[in-house]
C-alpha cells in the first residue's frame, strides 16, 4: 500500500486539508477520518483524469 502526505488544520470544528502533491485541491470533513476519505476520493479523481488541467507540485534542482 502506498502512502501519501496531506496537510490539514481545524477551523470551526471542521478539518480542512489537501494532498501535499495537489495543494490546489482542498476538502473538508467533520472528522479527520471523513477528511481522509474525501481526500482519497479527490486523489482518485485527479489521477483518473476526471478533473481537467490538474495543477501539480514538482521538484526543481537549482544547484
Amino acid at each position: 500500500m502506498e502512502t501519501k502526505k496531506f496537510i490539514f488544520y481545524t477551523e470551526d470544528d471542521m478539518f480542512i486539508g489537501w494532498m501535499e502533491e495537489f495543494p490546489d485541491y482542498r476538502s473538508q470533513g467533520t472528522t479527520l477520518e471523513e477528511l481522509k476519505q474525501n481526500l482519497l476520493d479527490i486523489y482518485k479523481d485527479l489521477n483518473a483524469d476526471h478533473i481537467p488541467c490538474v495543477h501539480r507540485v514538482g521538484d526543481l534542482q537549482v544547484a
